[in-house]
Formats: structure tokens, sequence, C-alpha cells
């Protein structure tokens, strides 16, 4: 069964489901840019318009005419046989063939014979054909025969008398409106004409969209804007670029200013905590002072944790960086860690990132599982639009209500896979800022290998 008539059936059995399921198929067909979409809005209309035209013109016009053509050529026709019928004496009919050639234009013959040729193959689409057969019946009345096949410029028309047959030779021209497609000529003409001038104009409008378009992906992957970019087109367009322009600006202000902040921030706690060192340090070795010294060391570790989170590495540039050569480091410290760690990469090995914010986005999740996992797998799926890390461990895992809240920062498990002591809270937070700075994102869900696995999926 096709596809229309699922759709038939459906809109027999539920009339409003049938529909709706008819108009979802037609949008899947219909091409999705604005290009082609507007393109669409403007040949559709034409091709439609200029088919009724030709019909009616083909109905009304071309057909009129022929059948006019064909009526006076007919009556010529007429004209002669009562001639022939009228003045019988005239055995050669002579005089009968000059007046037909001479004043009607007409080539005519008459011969002797009493058997018309079998009719021949009646053309597909030829009113000629139909109309000039209908004029001989009306006006006639006689058996005949005729071609109107062929390249030819001739019309032959054999008409059956007594014990003769009249054989005429006419211009197709005089029975048919020969010249009609010199009109559909023009109208395909223009046609096409139009439609040109369309794509080049809907090109120059389309054109900054796309621009302002991958301007926008272009700062969504943490990714600097064209140099060349500005308001274009439309003032719709223009006002839509102004605003992203602004925005942009504006996001990019009040990053600078936290950054500066935290950069003032990060002076005065390392001035205090440097106080603080150099007091312990004058107080010597005293063993009630080792508390002291563990929390002036998790304050200094949780200071770059949190300074590192909200800087969020936003003045890096993109560059290239090689996955294999990542995974080797891994590879490396799982090694030191005494871990079980394999790697592969399916596709290109080289991706277009912030390396140093994409190696520590990696690192924090591949770290994490070496943390509480045994074995660790990393695997790397390069296409076309999307990379995808995964990384897979067989350790305890993160319960399912629990997997959103962990990436938010300063937030602990009290369940078997709590950062221990040296940890901030801060690893999976700053994963998925990095990640989403890139414009993808992290996401947690069971392993197969038992434990956690987290997907890392961004733009390629």
């Amino acid at each position: 069964m096709t596809t229309f008539e699922t759709f038939k059936r459906d809109i027999e059995r539920a009339p409003a489901a049938g529909w709706k399921r008819l108009g979802r198929w037609l949008r899947r067909q219909l091409p999705t840019g604005l290009y082609a979409r507007s393109l669409l809005i403007i040949i559709i209309p034409m091709v439609l318009l200029q088919s009724v035209v030709a019909f009616v013109f083909m109905e009304r016009h071309w057909q009129l005419v022929t059948q006019r053509l064909s009526t006076a050529v007919t009556r010529d026709i007429a004209a002669i046989i009562d001639l022939i019928d009228t003045y019988p004496q005239d055995a050669n009919h002579s005089e009968i063939v000059r007046i037909a050639r001479e004043r009607l234009e007409l080539n005519v013959a008459i011969e002797p014979g009493t058997e018309l040729p079998a009719p021949r193959t009646k053309p597909f689409f030829n009113i000629l054909d139909e109309i000039l057969s209908e004029e001989i019946v009306r006006q006639i009345r006689r058996p005949f025969w005729i071609d109107t096949v062929g390249e030819s410029n001739l019309v032959e028309i054999r008409i059956l008398l007594d014990n003769k047959i009249l054989r005429v030779y006419a211009r197709r021209n005089q029975a048919y409106a020969s010249n009609t497609h010199i009109f559909l000529l023009w109208m395909v003409g223009t046609s096409l004409v139009l439609i040109t001038i369309s794509i080049l104009f809907l090109r120059g409008q389309i054109r900054p969209i796309l621009t302002l378009a991958q301007a926008a992906e272009s700062f969504g992957k943490g990714q600097k804007m064209p140099e060349d970019f500005a308001p274009r087109g439309a003032d719709e367009v223009r006002r839509a670029g102004l605003a992203f322009i602004l925005m942009r600006e504006r996001i990019e202000r009040q990053m600078e200013q936290r950054t500066a902040m935290l950069t003032g921030v990060s002076h005065d706690l390392r001035t205090i905590l440097t106080r603080f060192k150099l007091q312990l340090a004058l107080a010597g070795d005293n063993p009630d002072l080792q508390g002291l010294h563990k929390d002036v060391a998790d304050m200094q570790t949780m200071l770059e944790g949190y300074l590192s989170f909200a800087r969020g590495d936003v003045e890096e540039d993109v560059g290239q960086l090689r996955l294999s050569d990542l995974f080797d480091k891994f590879a490396m410290e799982a090694e030191l860690h005494e871990r079980a760690f394999s790697s592969e990469v399916d596709g290109e090995d080289d991706v277009m990132v912030r390396p140093n914010a994409f190696s520590r986005l990696v690192g924090n999740l591949v770290s994490n599982s070496m943390r509480y996992a045994k074995t660790v797998h990393v695997e790397a799926r390069h296409r076309a639009k999307w990379l995808t890390i995964i990384v897979d461990d067989d350790g305890p895992g993160i319960p399912e209500r629990s997997r959103d809240d962990v990436f938010k920062p300063f937030f602990r498990l009290d369940e078997a896979r709590n950062l221990d002591a040296s940890g901030t809270g801060l690893g999976l937070a700053i994963a998925r800022d990095i990640a989403r700075s890139h414009g993808g994102n992290v996401t947690l869900s069971d392993s197969p290998m038992g434990g956690l696995r987290a997907t890392i999926r961004i733009p390629a």
C-alpha cells in the first residue's frame, strides 16, 4: 500500500487525524531552509498562474482559432465538391483545379477510385485532427481520410465522391493556429527571467541572515565572530544583527567584570592566606597546628578551583586538538594510579576546540572515573556535525536522582561516590560549564560496564 493510499484510508476513517498526518508528511517533504522556502513561495504561484493562463489560452484562444480556420478550409472544400457536382461536363475539372489553386490556395486533384486508405493512427495531442474531422463530418457528410501527422507543412484530405476521390492539399497554417507556440515560448522565457532575478534578489536577502546565524553559532561555541560581520540586509535583519552585537558586548562585559572582580578577590584572599602560612611557619612544628595547616591548604585548593570555575577559560582561542594525544596522557595517568585504561577514536582524530578548556573538560570526567573505578574506557565519535566522547567506568556510579545535582557547584554526595578530602565539589560543574561554552552539554547515565557513563556532545 502506497503512502497516499494510507493517507486516504486514514482520512476516511478519522478525517481530522488523517489530515494532520498528511500535513506532517508534507512538512517533512518540503525543504527546511529559508532560501529554498522563499523560492517555493515565488515559483509555485508563478507556475500555477501560468498553468491556468496556458490552459485558458489552449482551451479558448488556440482551439477557437483552429476551429475557425478549419471551418473555412472545410467550407472551401465543400464549395469545390459543389462545383464538381454542378458542372459534370468538365471531365478533367481543369477549371475547378485552377480556381481552387488561384482563389482558394488549395491544391486539388481528382482521381478515379472507390476506396480510401486505412485510417491512420491519431496523434496523442493534436486538436487539428479532431476539429478538422468534426468540420468535415458536419459540412461535407461524405467518407473522408485525413493526414495531419508528420513534419510536413501540408495537410492532406481525401473525400470519397461517387466514383472518384478528391485529394486536397492545404497548408497547415490555413487550418491550424501553428504560431501558438510563440506565446508559450514567451511565457516560459519571461518566467525563467523572473525566476533568475528572484534567485539573485533572494540570495542578497538571505545572505545576511546566514551570516548572522553563523556569527551566533560561533559565539555559542566560544569562538570569535567573523571580523567582517556587520548588520546588513533588510531593516528587520539589520535590527536583529545589531541586537545580537549589543547582546554579545553585554555578555562579554559581564564576563570581563566577573573575571576582574574575581582576580581582585583572588589577590586579597591569597594575601591573607600567605599571612596565615607565614604565621604558621613562624610558629614552628607544633602538633596542635596540624589541623590549621590542613585548613589553609584546603582553602587554597578551594580558592583556585572556584576561580577556575568562574573564569571558565573564556579568553582562550579556538585551536586544533588531537584526541589520541590527549588520551595517551590519560593512559599515563592511569598507569601511575594503577588503573586499567583503554580508548578509541572513531572518525577524524583532530578537532577544533579550545584546547586547554576541552582537555580540562575531558580530564575532569576521566579523573573522576579513575578516582572511584578500577577500569575506565573512553570512546570518541567524530562525525560531520557532532563530536561525542563517552567515558565509561566500573565504579559505584551515581544515583539517577542525583545526576543533575552533581553538576551544581560545591554539591557533595553522601553516598559511595563522594569527593575525597582533596576535592572542591567543582569538577563536574566546570566540565558542564566548558561543554556548554562549546555549544554542547555533558550528561550522565548508566554504563554497560556497571558504573557511570559520562557523555560529552558538542558541535564538531
